[in-house]
């Protein structure tokens, strides 16, 4: 009797020498990663990619569907206000990314220049033209709903920027982003079934970034259909497969994104009852993911993977925003920032007409109080 005491005492020191150590090793990992920061010295490292790309036509994907022979035209005569960046939808972000920069740090290098791109771009006559195409017979669903989302994003972005630019840029964008409103107004009811890929296409990114839009300005109906679907769609998930995570060439991460869209349009004890079936390994302080792995960052696919680390770190600092229990979850966010950060300026075309944008809205999303 008296061993078997001694080997329980034993076994109850291990365990608990290794709960410490563990305990240590989180702290530790918190404590060495570097936070990054989206400071003055790096706006003006990322502002040199939106304003290589805006103006830049070709090459270019318009991913339009023709007619006949009299859709054969530029693209900058079929979107005259974003048509760089080679496709429609990184030419929106990129303008965002200008914006987004605009609005946070009044010493750019390049501001003037940024602001006299952005008036002479979103003007009235070019949102014109940029709406007409949406009413042609075969561009009713174009772009639905990456690049609805990212106009969305623009139009908030504009709406939060206190400058008399911002008020000229808005009012001239709004038939384009009322158009879009319209559009997901319409859309969402129709959608029985979301749309669960690490691409364009998926869900519950194009809903967050709409929330977020109509939290912005207030637009109730809007907010409210959001909601709803995002509940009818998710809330009786359970167990996302994060390991399946990323797929070759994803930007976004199917069960990261639906978390992130959750905690935005349920209470934090709803978030939280909701997540514990969802992904309940994000309660585990050693929870951890590897980060994306680019082999070719020349390769306009392979080079996705920097865009995921950006877009789940934005999707983690979501989730945690608020909620001490899932603190831990920044720290991992910052890795995935630090692994991509590096290698975007300067890159392949095939990253840099998009990836900068990503960065931006990652950096963004760190709480740096």
């Amino acid at each position: 009797m008296k061993n078997i005491v001694l080997l329980l005492c034993f076994f109850i020191f291990c365990c608990n020498t290794k709960k410490e150590k563990n305990a240590d090793n989180v702290t530790a990992k918190i404590e060495n990663e570097k936070i990054p920061t989206l400071n003055l010295e790096q706006a003006n490292r990322l502002a040199e990619l939106p304003l290589a790309c805006v103006g830049t036509e070709y090459p270019n994907k318009l991913g339009q569907t023709l007619g006949s022979d009299d859709d054969l035209k530029s693209p900058k005569t079929l979107h005259p206000t974003f048509y760089g960046c080679f496709d429609w939808h990184s030419a929106v972000h990129g303008h965002w990314s200008m914006v987004s920069l605009l609005r946070q740090f009044q010493d750019l290098e390049k501001q003037t220049e940024m602001q006299s791109w952005l008036v002479q771009s979103i003007s009235k006559e070019n949102i014109e033209k940029e709406v007409a195409y949406f009413h042609g017979k075969h561009n009713k669903t174009y772009e639905r709903t990456y690049g609805w989302a990212w106009l969305l994003k623009l139009a908030e972005e504009l709406h939060k920027w206190n400058h008399s630019t911002a008020r000229e840029l808005e009012n001239n964008l709004q038939p384009l982003t009322d158009l879009i409103v319209n559009k997901y107004l319409e859309f969402l009811p129709k959608l029985n079934y979301p749309i669960r890929v690490g691409e364009h296409p998926n869900t519950a990114f194009g809903l967050s970034f709409a929330y977020d839009y109509a939290v912005t300005v207030g637009h109730s109906e809007l907010k409210a259909v959001i909601e709803k679907r995002a509940k009818d769609f998710y809330m009786d998930d359970q167990d996302c497969p994060l390991e399946w995570e990323p797929s070759g060439f994803d930007f976004l991460s199917p069960c990261l994104e639906e978390a992130a869209l959750m905690k935005r349009v349920l209470s934090k004890d709803e978030f939280m009852a909701w997540v514990n079936d969802f992904m309940p390994e994000l309660n585990n302080e050693d929870f951890d993911i590897e980060v994306g792995k680019v082999s070719d960052r020349t390769d306009g696919k392979l080079v996705h993977l920097d865009g995921v680390n950006f877009s789940r770190a934005w999707s983690l600092n979501e989730i945690a925003n608020g909620i001490p229990e899932f603190e831990h979850l920044k720290n991992l966010a910052n890795n995935h920032i630090n692994y991509s950060l590096p290698s975007i300026v300067g890159d392949s075309y095939e990253g840099g007409h998009w990836l900068g944008s990503f960065a931006i809205y990652a950096l963004n999303s760190i709480d740096n109080d």
